[in-house]
């Protein structure tokens, strides 16, 4: 136990939760833009696992990063197409095609993957490239201070940067408030002329995008190659994240750090004798006690507002 504590407490346990927290919190910013405009994306996981996959073979094949970028995010933008089509154009339930989009996903990029380059479940053959890392200038001489914020890969930088253009976006923004007025009531906002199936639209598109970032940074920055469901449940985590953010950017950041520190947790314990499977699950743990703490919180607001207005009720 003084082994773990002593690795917790740790400058390379802090590094290792600000990088294991990137692909998550790019999935969560998404989740919060699609969610403020009253809408879901549950398929977060199979938009990561398809961009992670396009992002390592256009890199791979065409021997350049940013076309391999660029094959990860229009796979993301297709499939967020995909899913706004189905269910704002054709009515399909948003939760549902969500789902079938996450199990599409993964069968699908095995098959994808075999069909091209023979690979069954880890892109062995493929010499695909990754972002690279940065040493901020500067910051990286600081002592300790420089050990944790320089030297992560570049798609970590930006998404920290992605936390202040998405709260900028949301919160002082024309479109911006045109997906907060569609999410908090549709039929209000179109009857002041805004048109709601194109602001939903844009915002699954935006998050598909984002989301598209998460996955490639799993194939191409955490790791050197695509495999088999490697999101391993992030886009799900995702979500636990936006809702613990309660509709906020900066929330929703610091949300995705506890998962990300939850995450990084189950690394260090890694080293102690600690049998796997119950290494293995202590992500996914954290998610579901913050669900609950979250459920709590949420329904001692609801209590505590019940409460007001009966005082409200019975004053004269």
């Amino acid at each position: 136990m003084p082994e773990v504590l002593r690795s917790i407490f740790s400058v390379d346990f802090v590094y290792s939760a600000l990088r294991l927290t990137t692909p998550v919190l790019f999935a969560a910013l998404g989740s919060l833009v699609a969610d403020r405009a009253g809408v879901t994306n549950i398929g977060l996981e199979g938009i990561m696992l398809f961009s992670a996959l396009t992002g390592v073979l256009g890199s791979a094949y065409s021997g350049s990063l940013f076309v391999g970028m660029l094959c990860g995010l229009v796979t993301g933008l297709f499939i967020a197409l995909i899913m706004a089509y189905f269910s704002l154009q054709m009515k399909a339930d948003i939760i549902l095609t969500g789902v079938a989009m996450n199990l599409v996903a993964t069968g699908g990029t095995v098959f994808i993957l075999y069909s091209i380059c023979g690979d069954k479940s880890v892109s062995t053959s493929l010499s695909s490239l990754v972002f690279p890392t940065i040493e901020i200038p500067l910051i990286r001489d600081i002592p300790v201070l420089g050990d944790i914020l320089s030297g992560h890969n570049l798609l970590t930088y930006l998404s920290l940067v992605a936390v202040v253009v998405v709260w900028f976006f949301l919160e002082k923004s024309k479109p911006g408030l045109r997906i907060r007025s569609v999410g908090e009531n549709a039929h209000a906002a179109e009857s002041v002329g805004i048109h709601v199936r194109r602001v939903r639209y844009g915002a699954l598109l935006l998050s598909g995008a984002l989301a598209s970032f998460g996955g490639m940074f799993l194939s191409m920055g955490m790791l050197t190659y695509f495999s088999k469901n490697m999101t391993a449940g992030r886009g799900y985590i995702a979500l636990a994240a936006q809702a613990l953010g309660n509709g906020s950017a900066i929330g929703t950041f610091f949300a995705s750090l506890v998962f990300g520190c939850a995450e990084a947790l189950s690394v260090s314990l890694q080293g102690v004798g600690l049998p796997p499977q119950f290494v293995q699950m202590v992500p996914y743990v954290a998610t579901i006690l913050g669900l609950v703490l979250y459920a709590a919180l949420r329904k001692n607001t609801k209590k505590r507002v019940r409460k007001h207005k009966r005082r409200k009720r019975g004053s004269p």
